[in-house]
């Protein structure tokens, strides 16, 4: 009849031997290990040009504000610190992202680079914070 040739006709497109290409069952691709550290490295050096740009803003306003600012010296000393400590971990990523995972002979180098970048971050996380708890804030002019 044809309502058992249709029932056969659809089970064979829902079969795992289906001859059409899309009707096979797809396996996820193997993660390639090179795309996702220079993926991560990527959002890791966007986020350090934000915060980057931020402690940029931020010296501007402490330097506008001049040294008749209480914590003058401490806040320059600290963006300084912030800034040469993010220049550092950009050029680390840079590095990082260079080299080719799949070299076992690099992989001490990359995961002392990784640590090191880490150890950085968590230093610039803690110096900015002391940033923010010493309060830049843009002068007020009024003319």
């Amino acid at each position: 009849t044809s309502k058992e040739q249709e029932n056969v006709q659809t089970e064979s497109l829902f079969s795992p031997q289906a001859t059409h290409p899309d009707a096979r069952p797809r396996s996820p691709a193997p993660l390639n290990m090179n795309h996702y550290a220079n993926k991560k490295s990527a959002a890791e050096s966007m986020l350090d040009v934000a915060l980057l740009m931020a402690n940029a803003s931020q010296l501007k306003a402490v330097l506008d504000q001049g040294p008749n600012f209480s914590l003058y010296t401490p806040t320059i000393t600290l963006i300084s610190i912030s800034l040469c400590l993010q220049v550092t971990v950009g050029i680390l990523l840079i590095f990082i992202v260079r080299w080719n995972l799949n070299d076992e002979q690099k992989h001490w180098r990359l995961n002392f680079m990784e640590n090191l970048a880490t150890g950085l971050v968590f230093i610039i996380v803690v110096v900015n914070i002391f940033i923010t708890a010493f309060g830049v804030h843009r002068p007020n002019h009024s003319d």
